[in-house]
């Protein structure tokens, strides 16, 4: 989170200059960048309420805990930086928003400091929360959990200056119609809702004028964007957004290998703002274990899928997700797991652990793998996937990129190119690259990292 004093500078909301005595609010984020556009755009109302922002270790009068519940691991998380906030100030009012508040708002409840329960929806009367709580008009905790299934309205939260210099995430959607049967989230954030089109592009438009150059789109499952609208789509809204001015690189959150299709492609190939890095869901290699999962695709789907982006970028950034010890997971399923990685040739892999999430199928599937399985089956996938990430990111060795510049540390500017690998450029402090595009001539790679020389 940036300094206060550097966020004051960047923003120019008239009327809300003098903050009151004592008002203090500070945030912590846990989870997906869905998570973070929403604590964006709650920063930006306390801000317009003339609360003074600050950072989440220090004294502040409320801390607000935008929570994640994914794996058990995600409500520890939450759990400790409540915690950590009562400790900071023992008389500050604690707010608990998100998905483990959804999820969990008996078991937040019980948490000694927890003042105010927010879940996945009505966030936007946050403020008025905080201040019926402080007029004493609730009970403590106050619990503002409403039935996340019946919710058929996108909320909108809007955003209009963001803590990042160049890169801006931009929530289109909400909600999951998958129901993958280890996922807790369609249960965390309700059905599918889009946001208006007009809205998201006014919001870029906004944005883009402030300077921002690169724009990711977010949402609990992208790929379903228009479906609750019938006559739109995620390309249509690409297409809308390859015309705002201003506007360098659209980048998408995670989708999955159906939403790739032969239309998809011939209407992506125009859009030049797109980046060739495609975050495309995969979990596993083997059919059967995609079966249990309950995903919507096959392997020979998701080998089409992949193969179809790689006729449209010469060589795209391909990123996945797999989950490993998968109830049932049985040896030579997650052999053909680990070959069709190899297969793929990712550029990087995220690799989980199977968490058992409660009220969730697989919860109860029989065969649960032990967890030194699960430890030996994730330490070869992450040993493979880091091999593939060092091939791939040295295959640019030579070679010239463009860099969209993000900031300047320990004698060092930091950017990354539209496939997202980092670069980093030594010394020149006297150049101001930040939200600047320039072309860097890449000499070698160290450890994640591609460093070079500016050339244009």
């Amino acid at each position: 989170m940036e300094k206060n004093s550097d966020r004051k500078a960047n923003q120019n909301i008239s009327g809300n200059e003098i903050y009151e005595k004592n008002n203090t609010v500070s945030f912590m984020t846990l989870g997906c960048k869905t998570n973070q556009y929403e604590t964006d755009a709650l920063m930006d109302l306390f801000y317009n309420h003339r609360f003074e922002i600050v950072e989440f270790d220090d004294y502040a009068d409320v801390y607000v805990i935008n929570t994640c519940t994914v794996t058990n691991v995600g409500d520890q998380k939450s759990r400790q930086m409540i915690r950590r906030a009562k400790k900071n100030n023992p008389d500050a009012i604690v707010v608990v928003v998100g998905c483990y508040a959804q999820i969990s708002p008996e078991e937040v409840s019980a948490i000694q400091g927890v003042d105010i329960i927010v879940g996945t929806d009505a966030r936007g009367d946050i403020i008025k929360y905080i201040e019926d709580y402080q007029n004493g008009l609730t009970e403590k905790p106050y619990v503002i959990v409403n039935d996340i299934m019946k919710i058929k309205q996108f909320e909108e939260l809007t955003l209009k200056h963001i803590k990042e210099h160049t890169r801006a995430f931009i929530k289109i959607q909400e909600g999951c119609n998958q129901f993958c049967s280890y996922c807790i989230i369609p249960y965390a954030r309700g059905q599918v809702r889009s946001r208006s089109l007009e809205n998201i592009i006014t919001e870029i438009s906004e944005l883009a004028l402030q300077g921002y150059k690169e724009f990711v789109l977010t949402g609990i499952h992208i790929g379903s964007y228009g479906l609750d609208f019938k006559n739109i789509a995620l390309i249509d809204l690409l297409e809308a957004i390859q015309k705002i001015e201003g506007v360098e690189r659209i980048r998408l959150g995670s989708i999955e290998p159906r939403l790739i299709t032969s239309t998809f492609i011939e209407r992506l190939k125009p859009l030049d703002k797109v980046c060739d890095h495609f975050h495309l869901s995969l979990q596993s290699g083997s059919d059967t274990v995609l079966k249990r999962m309950n995903r919507k695709y096959c392997t020979t789907e998701y080998m089409q899928a992949v193969t179809a982006l790689r006729q449209v970028y010469s060589t795209p950034s391909i990123t996945t997700d797999i989950i490993v010890g998968f109830p049932g997971e049985t040896d030579e399923e997650f052999k053909e797991t680990f070959d069709f990685v190899k297969q793929i040739q990712f550029s990087e892999i995220h690799v989980f652990k199977f968490s058992k999430r409660e009220s969730t199928p697989a919860a109860k599937m029989p065969k649960q793998i032990d967890g030194e399985v699960k430890k030996k089956r994730s330490e070869a996938l992450i040993a493979l996937g880091a091999t593939l990430e060092s091939e791939y990111r040295s295959s640019y060795i030579g070679k010239s990129l463009e860099v969209l510049f993000e900031t300047y540390k320990s004698g060092k500017w930091i950017g990354h190119t539209t496939n997202y690998i980092k670069v980093v450029v030594p010394d020149r402090p006297e150049l101001d690259l930040i939200k600047k595009i320039c072309k860097v001539s890449i000499e070698t790679l160290d450890s994640h990292q591609l460093i070079g020389k500016i050339i244009s």
